[in-house]
């Protein structure tokens, strides 16, 4: 059963024009509504004037690239980003990720396979906007997650989208040892990335939660679980 939604508006970032080209027909042959840029100056004017459901951003624009875009955005925005980049290496895969990507494809793409990942990180954005009424609260940390906020003794913490999504899924399942390959599929909606995108992830999150009263358990060989804190 397909679900009613108006056609998602997607913006396509690259200087290459054969690939935004090719990105746009497959894209408009999924049915979604399709945007072009060909430069980061571009970019930046059509994100600051129209509402876009998702971003398809080279990483190496001219003017500026796509993680300094990003990064400008994350400041105003968690609009879903799929990165693209000619750079294949974990290094550059963990570094999109970090600056608050949701999805990065290596150069050459197969456009069908772009098209998956853009449905995929849609399907994964829409759910979170969904309101659930959802509120969870372990130690001193309480989790708004409809409104995607998160609190340490009522102070605000401050979290990427991933960041804020991934700690979402720990709590949820507070005390249970998830893997990563688990966590990649629940966060993420892909096993495409490396286990080491999940660490990198749970090395910021874990800088971030002194004083919340819970902490991020490493299972050797098994993974990670939440857990409250006992005083010392």
């Amino acid at each position: 059963m397909n679900e009613q939604h108006d056609p998602a508006r997607i913006l396509v970032a690259d200087d290459d024009a054969h690939i935004v080209d090719l990105v746009r027909m497959y894209l408009k042959k999924a049915g979604y509504e399709v945007v072009t840029a060909r430069d980061g100056e571009e970019t930046q004017r059509l994100l600051r004037s129209y509402e876009f459901d998702l971003a398809v951003l080279d990483i190496m624009m001219p003017g500026p690239d796509g993680l300094q875009i990003v990064r400008s955005l994350r400041r105003r925005s968690d609009l879903p980003v799929i990165f693209l980049s000619a750079r294949s290496s974990d290094i550059d895969k963990v570094a999109g990720l970090q600056f608050g990507g949701d999805d990065y494809v290596t150069k050459p793409f197969n456009p069908a396979e772009l098209v998956a990942r853009v449905q995929s990180v849609l399907r994964r954005s829409r759910s979170l906007a969904e309101p659930a009424g959802e509120r969870i609260a372990i130690g001193e940390l309480r989790m708004d997650v409809p409104n995607r906020v998160a609190t340490v003794k009522d102070a605000p913490l401050a979290l990427t989208p991933k960041e804020f999504d991934l700690l979402a899924t720990f709590a949820r399942f507070a005390n249970v040892t998830l893997d990563r390959e688990k966590l990649l599929d629940l966060v993420w909606g892909t096993s495409f990335y490396s286990m080491r995108t999940v660490d990198v992830h749970v090395v910021r999150l874990r800088s971030k939660l002194d004083g919340a009263g819970v902490r991020i358990e490493t299972v050797w060989g098994s993974g990670y679980r939440l857990v409250e804190a006992v005083p010392a």
